[in-house]
């Protein structure tokens, strides 16, 4: 797709957030439904209730845990499925590492290391080694989500509480932050402040392919220890981890799956799913595996899973990762570690303070290395570690990786695994059926078939007259006992065909005054336009112009959904309604479906799966392929309408060709 500036972006978003805006203060009489209403429709509250039914069900299983051979189990069942949903492990290719420069100091040194986890992949680092007559332990550092990473204070205080200690540490960047930004703007620089975003950028291609953004984290991470194992100066029999918040996440993954770390202290992150719903909600993309909360894999499990290596929770008590979370993951790891005759080698450390490590809690974290690595028990006391400017720790010429001759981006990972995918992808599809290929897309996004939903139940909300038409007010009641606002543009004289519009902004988006939906008007035609989950009257006000409510999607991932399958219902049952409304079911009138944004996938899918519901299909300012968005550094409205691991199955193409492509039509 063509690449678009920094200016050209702000310029986008600003026009998308507009839409989104316009809704509510423009059309306040077009609104359908009563405040208590809009509140009993969320959909993030309904998720909310549906993820706390799971995770009591995980909580009943738990409980039936009793012997050393029911733990086992249980982890086994849990990291086969982590691995999975991760999209496997990649194999192991030369890190060709290099140190590009070394900084001596006061009983140690500090090397500039780059090294790369997949080919043409690179990961800058700083490996901070004693002074020292034998191989030493490591500990491996991951960053925050802090824009500098490696060299951000705290990760540096890491690093040198470690080396103080005769304990070698490496702190690295992950993607999307440091020396690794995944989007440079014109001047080489990173395009995004907050590294959150980049993570969620660079998952949605991942998404797309059965991976996550966390598949790349992780390798990067468990590269790593590759790395450190290989040098000389490091025992590789003693390997720890630790990090703060993402940091914190990567510890618990890596932790759970790399049998390597014998030691590890995971910090401000650790609570459970249940806590974090309950009040701040699912945070980045890396921190959210698909359908693990369905599953049953939730935090404790990440500690549970490398039980009984020794495992220390650093928490601090007014951290927004929840600390009474964090003891419910401590009491169950506790538990689980008794089971297994180590009880002592699981802990937590809770210090007053916010969000970040604070000086007791890392003087705990050195005490825990120190006592498992170098088998010494003495106090480690709180101190100052005088930190370098981020500057003087960088890695590359010019600051970023990507300036890098040759350098393949996640961007550029996924768009590969995607082509890889394709051959057999199309292969495969092609020697389906049609209504084989209908199944699949049903199973794939558990859609209910059209003989599972009876018609939707319509209820008048009144009428507002204009000019030269009216539009009337009206709520769907589908089956499943979901609302769906909407509004009827009716001509004077309409003729017999009518039309259906979706639209990102919802239902009002696209009727304002000479737009689009009052020009169909004008012809003659009656327009019924709705408020698709999660959309409009049925939003809940969190969305982000470039990557829409990414928490309530976020929450629907972990249960194993997409927002796109509820919507495509949607759009079926309001279908349903225009063709039947005042009609006969065996003589319905002839439906042309309307789509703007990504809306336009939302319409693929309702036609694709009920093509005699529709008699045209005219798809406006949407993708016309999912595999054309792996590359797009800013696929604007996207997020919510992506599926895990949907290449492996179709693409949007696909779709048209079930409808058949003469009956669609692109602008």
């Amino acid at each position: 797709m063509m690449q678009i500036t920094t200016r050209q972006l702000a310029g986008v978003i600003f026009l998308v957030a507009m839409v989104y805006g316009a809704t509510a203060a423009a059309f306040d009489e077009l609104q359908c439904l009563t405040p208590h209403e809009r509140a009993a429709a969320s959909l993030y509250s309904q998720l909310q209730q549906r993820a706390f039914a799971a995770l009591e069900h995980r909580e009943a299983e738990f409980a039936a845990l009793k012997s050393a051979e029911d733990v086992r189990a249980w982890a086994k069942k849990r990291r086969e499925f982590f691995l999975n949903q991760l999209g496997g492990l990649p194999e192991r290719t030369p890190l060709n590492a290099q140190t590009v420069r070394t900084i001596p100091a006061d009983g140690y040194r500090i090397e500039c290391v780059i090294f790369e986890s997949r080919p043409g992949h690179h990961v800058t680092g700083n490996l901070y080694l004693p002074e020292s007559n034998v191989s030493v332990p490591a500990v491996v550092v991951s960053s925050g989500h802090s824009r500098t990473a490696k060299t951000a204070d705290y990760n540096q205080r890491f690093a040198l509480c470690m080396v103080r200690l005769g304990i070698a540490a490496l702190c690295f960047d992950p993607i999307g932050q440091g020396e690794r930004s995944q989007v440079l703007n014109e001047e080489h620089e990173p395009e995004h402040a907050g590294t959150t975003t980049e993570h969620f950028l660079v998952g949605i291609g991942a998404t797309l392919v059965g991976r996550n953004t966390a598949s790349y984290r992780l390798w990067d991470a468990m590269r790593s220890i590759d790395y450190v194992c290989s040098r000389p100066e490091i025992d590789p029999t003693r390997i720890g981890f630790t990090g703060c918040s993402g940091g914190g996440t990567m510890t618990s993954y890596v932790m759970a799956l790399d049998d390597r770390v014998i030691c590890a202290a995971p910090a401000c992150y650790l609570t459970t799913f249940r806590r974090l719903i309950e009040t701040i909600g699912p945070q980045d993309a890396e921190q959210n595996i698909f359908g693990q909360i369905a599953f049953g894999l939730d935090h404790p499990d990440y500690v549970i899973l490398r039980g009984p290596k020794p495992t220390l929770i650093s928490s601090t008590t007014q951290d927004f990762f929840d600390i009474d979370g964090s003891w419910q993951t401590f009491r169950e790891a506790k538990r689980v570690y008794g089971i297994l005759g180590a009880p002592e080698r699981v802990d937590l450390v809770e210090i007053e303070g916010t969000h970040g490590v604070q000086p007791q809690n890392l003087a705990t974290i050195g005490h825990w290395m120190q006592r498992w690595l170098l088998n010494k028990h003495e106090a480690v006391s709180i101190r100052e570690y005088p930190v370098r400017k981020p500057e003087e720790l960088l890695c590359t010429e010019h600051g970023q990786v990507l300036n890098l001759g040759g350098e393949k981006s996640v961007f550029d990972l996924n768009a590969d695994y995607a082509a890889t995918l394709r051959a057999e992808r199309q292969k495969q599809w092609s020697s389906l059926t049609a209504e084989q290929q209908r199944e699949q897309i049903h199973s794939l996004l558990k859609l209910r078939r059209i003989d599972e939903r009876k018609p939707p139940r319509w209820e008048d909300r009144g009428r507002v007259n204009r000019s030269t038409y009216h539009i009337d007010r009206l709520v769907l009641h589908t089956d499943q006992g979901h609302i769906i606002p909407g509004l009827t543009y009716h001509p004077v004289i309409p003729s017999d065909e009518a039309y259906l519009y979706l639209h990102d902004g919802g239902k009002a988006a696209a009727g304002k005054p000479d737009g689009a939906i009052e020009k169909l008007v004008g012809d003659g035609f009656a327009v019924v336009s709705v408020d698709l989950r999660n959309q409009g009257e049925l939003a809940d006000g969190k969305a982000d112009p470039l990557l829409t409510d990414w928490k309530t999607y976020s929450l629907a991932y972990l249960l194993g959904d997409s927002i796109l399958s509820y919507r495509v219902e949607d759009a079926l049952n309001a279908g349903d309604f225009v063709a039947y409304y005042q009609k006969d079911r065996a003589k319905p009138r002839k439906v042309h479906l309307v789509a703007e944004g990504a809306a336009c996938i939302t319409a693929l899918h309702a036609a694709a799966m009920q093509p005699g519901l529709f008699a045209s299909v005219t798809l406006k300012s949407g993708p016309k392929s999912w595999e054309s968005l792996m590359k797009e550094k800013h696929p604007v409205g996207q997020l919510d309408s992506i599926v895990h691991g949907v290449l492996k199955t179709y693409d949007l193409p696909d779709l048209v060709e079930l409808i058949g492509s003469d009956r669609v039509k692109f602008e």
